[in-house]
């Protein structure tokens, strides 16, 4: 039987961390660690996030099309995201769903090492990541990008149950963005990761897909990455890459 996709799907990933900020001075310094105390679960917005996610809530009450529900990531800085957007929206009134399938990618032993840093004190994960690709590649205690790829396509099927016909808004983080475009365009792991090697995905930009028809039960992607929704209120555009750099190389 063929899915009936919701109306209108957006993606987005969260505004500015205090945990991105972190990361970029832990990077300038060249240090091994991120300077960030407690759970990456707790990590908050920047001052510069909570801008980047009003004015997103923004975009979204002057278009003709809005979110009937908001799913989010339980992580601190995506729950704010989805928050200011709704207030700023005007849009109080949706229900948002806190989703564990949507949350960070588990970094393991390797969580809140810059790249130097796992180069230097785990080489030997830095040798089997270059081996098997960072598609592949389980840090102990952590997660692959199949690991995600496979909660969120159970994800995307409790969307569908519930929500066929809808408009749905995806709050998470910049591997679930890009994992998501993965599943739902069928693409390849080659193709995922020259996507990902392109750049960064913005905070608060804004990953958009339409159902084609109202029989179709395909979905045609709108826009990737789109970041004039934060840019057309003059807030400054951040990319820099979620705050444990393992993730990317």
């Amino acid at each position: 039987m063929a899915r009936r996709w919701p109306e209108n799907l957006w993606i987005v990933r969260h505004g500015q961390s205090a945990g991105n900020v972190a990361r970029d001075a832990a990077d300038e310094a060249a240090l091994d660690r991120i300077a960030i105390h407690g759970r990456d679960v707790d990590v908050a917005l920047s001052a510069l996030g909570k801008e980047q996610a009003a004015a997103l809530g923004q975009w979204f009450a002057q278009s003709s099309d809005q979110p009937d529900v908001v799913f989010a990531s339980p992580y601190q800085r995506a729950l704010q995201t989805a928050s200011l957007v709704q207030h700023a929206g005007g849009m109080e009134q949706i229900p948002v769903v806190a989703d564990e399938r949507l949350r960070e990618k588990e970094f393991g032993i390797l969580d809140g090492y810059t790249l130097s840093g796992v180069r230097r004190h785990f080489p030997e994960q830095a040798e089997i990541r270059h081996v098997m690709g960072k598609f592949y590649h389980r840090p102990p205690g952590g997660e692959s990008w199949c690991d995600v790829i496979l909660r969120l396509r159970s994800l995307l099927d409790t969307v569908v149950l519930h929500h066929a016909d809808r408009n749905v808004l995806i709050v998470g983080h910049q591997v679930v963005v890009l994992c998501l475009r993965y599943i739902l365009e069928a693409m390849s792991e080659r193709q995922i990761l020259e996507i990902d090697a392109a750049g960064d995905v913005a905070n608060c930009s804004v990953t958009h897909y339409r159902r084609d028809d109202n029989t179709s039960d395909h979905l045609s992607l709108v826009r990737y990455n789109y970041v004039v929704p934060v840019e057309q209120v003059a807030v400054e555009v951040t990319r820099a890459p979620d705050p444990p750099v393992a993730a990317r190389g």
